[in-house]
């Protein structure tokens, strides 16, 4: 149970709009900084006390340059705006990151790796290659967001809470179908139960019998039933992204791709194919869903090549 201060930061940053990554991941390093400081309350300190935990973190622990970026950020969240108070010049300024080029898979690798997986799990990795997806974005995916007559998915409150469409590639039909099949099958079950998939907002309020609709129900299901994260209400929650990070280990050590590959690497693949075979950058920013000085940085990190690919799916 966590303490009622803890709870209050909480409550804030809901009023505020704060993603619940973004939540969780603040009190974390809040409680953190509290128990480094000997369980002190935050108002009693300042900027001496920040100062002495991010050194900690860089000097004792060794975190990398984002992690302390991530616990500077949330205790200016702590100090700034939940408490009101200014925490002034820390007297420091964090190290830069150093620059590090893309891991990139060429068509032959990705297809390797594809051939190591299989069912649901292939159809994640294959939907973050073919349609360049984020694996929480596919993972959010509902059967409303699919539309095979248009060859494309709708990707609903992604990075920056921005709706967009992406292309869909039409060898991903029949997996797909079969998926959606699988997910009803289970939505009808958790019906007759008085349950159903969880719901963005206050929805379940506005419509009681949303959960019961197919358009609703989660492409990837979780495969148990737990409390809604704002409500508390009993629901089924999309498929947690470790499932397929775990998945996706083993396949890569079997193609023997000796490369640093993760989820978000077939999404740089993804990117880096499309703009090698002459699609403009305009194109791939509206599919891909990031900034346009986002992707030029990452263009300009991109080694020359000369090779024409298209993406395999």
């Amino acid at each position: 149970m966590a303490s009622p201060f803890l709870e209050e930061l909480r409550a804030d940053m809901r009023l505020r709009g704060y993603a619940l990554k973004t939540e969780k991941s603040y009190l974390g390093w809040i409680r953190q900084f509290i128990y480094f400081n000997n369980k002190r309350h935050p108002a009693e300190m300042g900027a001496p006390e920040v100062r002495n935990f991010l050194s900690w973190l860089a000097n004792e622990r060794h975190v990398a340059v984002n992690t302390q970026k991530s616990a500077l950020n949330a205790l200016v969240y702590l100090y700034q705006k939940a408490l009101g108070l200014e925490l002034g010049d820390l007297g420091f300024a964090l190290a830069r990151k150093q620059r590090q080029l893309p891991v990139v898979l060429s068509p032959p690798e990705v297809s390797k790796i594809l051939s190591h997986l299989e069912g649901r799990n292939r159809l994640v990795i294959e939907l973050l290659y073919g349609s360049g997806l984020r694996v929480s974005e596919a993972l959010r995916l509902r059967v409303q967001d699919i539309s095979f007559d248009n060859q494309s998915l709708t990707v609903r409150d992604g990075k920056g809470k921005k709706d967009r469409q992406t292309l869909l590639s039409p060898q991903l039909f029949e997996p797909l179908r079969h998926e959606i099949s699988r997910a009803l099958k289970v939505q009808q079950l958790d019906n007759m139960n008085g349950v159903g998939p969880s719901l963005p907002d206050a929805l379940d309020r506005k419509y009681p019998n949303a959960f019961k609709q197919p358009g609703w129900m989660f492409v990837f299901p979780s495969t148990a039933l737990c409390g809604h994260p704002y409500t508390g209400l009993l629901c089924r929650h999309h498929l947690h992204d470790s499932v397929i990070r775990k998945a996706l280990k083993p396949a890569v050590y079997k193609a023997k791709v000796f490369k640093k590959v993760n989820c978000h690497t077939f999404r740089h693949s993804f990117a880096t194919h499309l703009l090698q075979s002459g699609c403009d950058i305009r194109t791939v920013q509206s599919y891909s869903g990031t900034t346009m000085s986002a992707l030029l940085k990452y263009i300009l990190t991109l080694s020359d090549s000369t090779m024409r690919v298209q993406p395999a799916l």
